[in-house]
C-alpha cells in the first residue's frame, strides 16, 4: 500500500546524496546538473532526470527529483538531474526551455571523457511537466533540421520513462489550469496552437511520433487514462512500444519519493528501459 500523501516539499525534504560532480552545460546559471555515479568502475548506464513543476518558475526545482536521482543511483544506473529555465526565468519558455533539455542531454558527451559513462545506453526520465520533456527528449531526433530547439546532433537515446505527465500537450491544454493552478502551456508555447501551430508541432511528443524506442507512461493522477490510451494507440499504430504502468489513484509525488512503495513501479521501469535492445 502506498504511504500518507506527499507533496512537493516532502519530497524536497527527503534525503539525498552528495553529488559526484557538478557541472555547467550552458552559461546561464541554471543550465547546470548533478551527475551521481553508482559505486564501482562502470561503464555506467545513465539516466537524464528531468524535474516537473508545470513548466514554470516557483513551482519545483532539481532538488524536486534528487532523492529519486540518488536512488537510481544506488540501483546501479549514473543520473545526471538536470535543472533548466522555466517559464518566468530569462530566456524560459519557447525555445530556451526546450533548448536547454536538448543541451543537457547532448552534454553527456563532455561528462563522458571525464566520467565512466555508456552513452549506447541513456534514458530519460521525467515527472510531471518532466515526463513531457523526457519523451520529447528522445523524440527530438525527428524534427527537422532547421527547428530551432533540436540541437545540432541529437543523442540517440534508448528509451524515456515518463512519470505521470502530459504527453501530448494538445490534451494537457484541456487541464492545465486545473492541475497548475493556473494556465501554463500557451505561456510555454509563446500562444495557442492556433497561434503557434509549428511549435505544437515540434514541441508535442504525441505529434513527434514514431521515437523508434520504447516508452514506459506512469499514468495516475495527472496523466488521465483516456490520454495515456489515446498516447499508447497512437505509438503502436506507428510502430513504437509503448509499456503502460496504471496506479490509479496514487498520489502525483509519492511514486518519485523513494520512500514509499510505489517508488518500485518507477525504479523498475527505469531499469526495463535501459534493458531493452
Amino acid at each position: 500500500m502506498p504511504g500518507p500523501p506527499l507533496g512537493p516539499k516532502d519530497i524536497d525534504r527527503l534525503p539525498a546524496t552528495a553529488p559526484t560532480a557538478t557541472a555547467a552545460y550552458g552559461s546561464d546559471p541554471l543550465q547546470h546538473g548533478e551527475l551521481r555515479l553508482p559505486p564501482g568502475k562502470g561503464p555506467f548506464p545513465v539516466a537524464v532526470v528531468i524535474h516537473g513543476g508545470c513548466w514554470t518558475k516557483g513551482y519545483a526545482t532539481a532538488r524536486n527529483t534528487a532523492p529519486l536521482a540518488s536512488a537510481l543511483a544506488k540501483a546501479g544506473v549514473a543520473t545526471w538531474n538536470i535543472e533548466y529555465r522555466q517559464v518566468g526565468d530569462p530566456g524560459g519558455g519557447w525555445p530556451g526551455t526546450y533548448q536547454d533539455w536538448a543541451a543537457a542531454t547532448d552534454h553527456l558527451r563532455v561528462l563522458a571523457k571525464q566520467h565512466s559513462l555508456d552513452l549506447d545506453r541513456v534514458v530519460a526520465v521525467g515527472h510531471s511537466a518532466g515526463a513531457h520533456a523526457a519523451l520529447w527528449v528522445a523524440g527530438r531526433r525527428r524534427l527537422p533540421r532547421d527547428s530551432e530547439i533540436r540541437g545540432a546532433s541529437p543523442l540517440q537515446l534508448r528509451g524515456a520513462v515518463a512519470i505521470d505527465g502530459p504527453v501530448d500537450l494538445l490534451d494537457a491544454l484541456a487541464i492545465d489550469a486545473q492541475v497548475c493552478g493556473r494556465a501554463v502551456i500557451a505561456p510555454l508555447m509563446g500562444g495557442t496552437p492556433a497561434d503557434q501551430p509549428r511549435r505544437f508541432a515540434e514541441g508535442s511528443p504525441a505529434q513527434l511520433l514514431p521515437f523508434g524506442v520504447p516508452q514506459h507512461l506512469v499514468q495516475s493522477s495527472v496523466l488521465r487514462p483516456e490520454h495515456a490510451e489515446a498516447y499508447r494507440r497512437r505509438a503502436e499504430r506507428a510502430g513504437d512500444r509503448i509499456h503502460l504502468i496504471a496506479l490509479p489513484g496514487r498520489m502525483h509525488f509519492n511514486m518519485i519519493a523513494p520512500i514509499d512503495p510505489t517508488y518500485t513501479a518507477v525504479e523498475q521501469a527505469v531499469l526495463e528501459a535501459l534493458a531493452s535492445p
